[in-house]
């Protein structure tokens, strides 16, 4: 694997946790030699990441549109910052440019990405690797969901399984590496109809 899309917030939350595993895989790509790709904002867990992959020596290519460079949360240190259009353009490059995917702790902007690219990989539409990293159990009620999703008949079994889960970047990178190219099953449900 060589590039890594990070999906992760635009705000730090409230615990020094959420901080310090965005350090932590900025660290960690960046020792692997796995370039991170992700949304360029200086602010927040996406400022920490970024940071922190650039001061182990790591690459860092941040995709961001005109709008948000405009209202300043642009990180102008990126040697590679890509400025698009629209967020429908910037998720767009980001999955174009990544060979897997990790959501970290964030808010809707994070949950649209990874609902995303989730469908994508539900669909056929790509086949790579994705992750979350479970600090402090943030995604566990999203897992719930999911595990809903299936005892009600909306997701498929097969299709729960397509998200590699850790509580460290170390044990999810580990799991993303040796992670098989996702297989596609049909999205749809076979039920008779009455």
């Amino acid at each position: 694997m060589q590039r890594i899309c990070v999906f992760c917030g635009s705000n730090s939350g409230n615990s020094l946790d959420y901080e310090i595993a965005a350090r932590d895989l900025g660290r960690q790509l960046a020792a692997r030699q796995i370039i991170l790709v992700y949304g360029g904002s200086n602010g927040g867990l996406m400022g920490i990441l970024a940071e922190s992959a650039l001061q182990a020596g790591g690459h860092v290519v941040g995709v961001i549109p005109r709008s948000l460079v405009d209202r300043e949360v642009a990180h102008r240190g990126l040697p590679d910052l890509r400025i698009v259009e629209t967020m429908h353009e910037r998720k767009a490059l980001m999955a174009d440019l990544a060979d897997g995917f990790i959501a970290m702790p964030g808010g809707y902007g994070t949950l649209d990405e990874l609902c995303e690219i989730l469908t994508w990989a539900q669909l056929g539409i790509h086949t790579k690797p994705i992750g979350l990293l479970n600090t402090l159990d943030y995604w566990k009620p999203f897992l719930k969901f999911l595990d809903r999703g299936v005892e009600a008949g909306f997701l498929n079994p097969s299709h729960r399984q397509l998200i590699q889960v850790r509580s460290t970047p170390v044990e999810l990178l580990d799991e993303l590496r040796a992670a098989k190219p996702v297989t596609r099953e049909p999205k749809w449900l076979k039920k008779e109809i009455r």
